[in-house]
């Protein structure tokens, strides 16, 4: 089994932004040592817990720290920005490091405010009606199958021939039914919507129509994201994830403040959280926490379920020296390792 990473790059308790993208360097290094297949980058805005707000900018600053692992955005909100200006970016991306760059492409709304913000227009705040319509323009963009009479065609994005790797990215309905209609890779978030996990993933697979173009896959190829802990122990993994169970509290508060360290997170709880191996098949938990034998077994049992042979890994862990052993735990009891001759 791969498994992989999406790095939100916390902000540390005490701590700074700048030490957050220190940190997610670290990780990258780490996770390249250990075998990991590949680390995306976040977009979230407005808060001040998490430091990934630009994808695209931590990419190359961590291509450049790197050298073989796979970077990419876990997601670029392709409903608030241009496709034009999204495929040069990724097509400069993947010029800088060929061979190593992810292009995950999500839509979603940031709140009213943001919304706006992020929009050039400021008289109405767009909706994401249109979102075939703009997948539809970003893969003519980067494939230049613009028709002749088309505007567009006029103006090409130039490249060698080589483009990044395509995923689309979501937790509903709509990105199952565009993944499979337009013959994508796709990724869906196990930790946002777990009751639908089952159903969304078969709807995907069932509808799928091969693609032959260069963005494109002949099957279906999809990567299940899931929350995890890994602690040498299991009252270590439950106390690693308490600070997740503290930010999903103050969300639903839309208090998007720095978030406590692990202990300090066990105090507001009032104990250590509980963690709940079990679960309805192919349906994952919100947190899958646990020794590495525990971890393993519920990761492989729900991967075996869901028919995915990637596994996409989320936490919140905000003691980085403890984020760095959980992802080391994994990468023991999963034996994964360095492709041969690197």
């Amino acid at each position: 089994m791969k498994l992989s990473i999406v790095d939100l790059s916390p902000v540390p308790p005490g701590g700074t932004r700048h030490q957050a993208i220190l940190n997610t360097i670290e990780l990258a290094r780490h996770a390249e040592r250990l075998g990991y297949q590949r680390i995306w980058y976040a977009e979230h805005h407005g808060g001040r817990a998490m430091a990934g707000r630009a994808p695209e900018v931590l990419i190359p600053m961590v291509a450049a720290s790197t050298s073989h692992i796979r970077l990419g955005s876990g997601a670029v909100l392709l409903n608030h920005y241009s496709p034009y200006k999204v495929a040069e970016t990724f097509s400069s991306l993947n010029e800088m490091f060929p061979g190593r760059i992810d292009m995950g492409i999500g839509r979603a709304t940031t709140g009213p405010v943001t919304d706006m913000a992020l929009q050039r227009d400021r008289t109405v705040r767009l909706g994401t009606d249109d979102s075939d319509q703009q997948l539809l323009e970003l893969m003519a963009w980067l494939e230049n199958r613009f028709p002749d009479d088309h505007p567009f065609a006029t103006v090409p994005i130039a490249n060698d021939g080589s483009l990044p790797e395509m995923w689309l990215l979501g937790s509903s309905s709509w990105s199952a039914s565009a993944a499979s209609q337009f013959g994508l890779r796709y990724a869906f978030a196990g930790f946002i919507n777990q009751a639908g996990t089952a159903k969304i993933l078969d709807l995907y697979r069932r509808n799928f129509e091969p693609s032959a173009g260069p963005l494109g896959v002949s099957k279906p190829q999809m990567m299940l994201s899931v929350h995890v802990a890994c602690g040498a122990t299991e009252d270590e993994a439950r106390r690693l994830i308490a600070p997740a169970h503290i930010m999903y509290r103050r969300l639903a508060q839309r208090d998007l403040g720095l978030l406590p360290t692990p202990d300090e997170a066990v105090r507001e709880l009032g104990a250590l959280p509980r963690i709940d191996l079990e679960s309805l098949p192919g349906q994952p938990p919100r947190f899958i926490a646990g020794t590495p034998e525990q971890v393993r077994e519920k990761i492989e049992k729900l991967a075996g379920e869901l028919g995915v042979q990637e596994i996409m890994i989320q936490d919140i862990i905000t003691d980085h020296q403890a984020r760095l052993r959980s992802y080391e735990l994994l990468a023991d009891v999963f034996a994964i390792a360095p492709a041969a001759g690197i």
